[in-house]
């Protein structure tokens, strides 16, 4: 990861009343219980600078139950409230709390380019009152195009599952069906941003006769497992980009820690209210990524894995 500099935000930024405890605003389009390992891993990176939940911090917990919609009049009451920070964890939490303030620090938790979808001026000097940590989701589209291509090589029929919720839909949507069309695949497009869209894009995959899934960032995180027993019903080798797809059942997956992001968030929002300027901290970015197959699952779907596949993996579940 990328260290910041240790530059320090106006005082009158962080400006408390007598008494009071700095609040960190928590903005998330998800639920509580599918964020229970993330926020577990934030409030770690934040005691790791010394700050704890309801000792020496309070936290404005925000849900919106998979309602973008919700996610600009829930940001706009931590405008109101005079938070001294705000995490906005995802892209439509991110857009939704860049748009409500330009003088609140934001602390991001993003899949997409936070320069491409001008979040920052850059990664090395965000500039302005945003910063935070990416995981370039986007970015390692075809490496899993090609990772499934090669757990599927019979399928030359592809289909890409997106959110055309999530600000970063088309250029993930653009670049996968770009890079499709290199190796001599077929990607088609299915859209679904609520859970009852779930079954009418499975019933077009078979259409289509896809042979194999990805599932785009921002896809309906809080049922993975439910996304991962339609993909095994319907007998759909998929991929996702993060680890508990693959251990929730799905077949494979490829990306880095989830965890590991919302550690470092912890951490930049610590450093925040101990005076560093959000425009001074550097756009953290994955050093890692790690492919898990899900070995069970593949026996299910009537696939024998290449051995080169299983051992390039970093972690086999059987």
């Amino acid at each position: 990861m990328i260290a910041g500099s240790s530059a320090a935000w106006p005082l009158g930024a962080l400006a408390q009343q007598p008494g009071k405890l700095p609040t960190i605003g928590f903005l998330c389009p998800s639920s509580q219980a599918a964020w229970t390992l993330w926020t577990a891993a934030f409030l770690k990176g934040l005691g790791e600078t010394g700050y704890v939940d309801g000792n020496n911090v309070q936290i404005e917990y925000r849900w919106a139950e998979n309602h973008y919609d919700r996610l600009p009049g829930m940001a706009a009451d931590l405008v109101r409230q005079q938070v001294t920070v705000i995490v906005a964890a995802s892209t439509p939490a991110a857009r939704a709390a860049k748009a409500a303030t330009a003088t609140i620090p934001i602390v991001f938790t993003t899949i997409a380019d936070p320069v491409q979808i001008g979040f920052v001026a850059s990664l090395n000097r965000p500039g302005g009152n945003v910063t935070g940590v990416t995981l370039l989701s986007v970015e390692v589209g075809p490496k899993r195009l090609d990772l499934l291509h090669e757990a599927v090589p019979t399928a030359t029929i592809m289909a890409l599952l997106v959110n055309p919720s999530d600000p970063a839909a088309e250029s993930q949507s653009r670049d996968l069906q770009a890079a499709a069309l290199k190796r001599g695949l077929q990607l088609h497009v299915l859209n679904a941003s609520t859970e009852r869209d779930l079954d009418a894009a499975f019933t077009k995959l078979h259409e289509l006769r896809a042979g194999a899934l990805i599932i785009g960032q921002d896809v309906l995180f809080s049922q993975r497992e439910q996304l991962a027993a339609l993909t095994v019903r319907n007998a759909i080798p998929a991929i996702y980009d993060l680890r508990e797809f693959a251990a929730a059942g799905g077949l494979m997956s490829y990306g880095t820690s989830q965890s590991d992001e919302y550690r470092q968030a912890g951490i930049y929002v610590g450093r925040i209210l101990k005076g560093e300027k959000p425009a001074d901290l550097p756009v953290m970015q994955p050093t890692k990524f790690e492919l898990t197959i899900n070995l069970k699952t593949a026996r299910a779907l009537g696939l024998s894995m290449p051995q080169s596949l299983l051992a390039s993996a970093d972690e086999v579940i059987e």
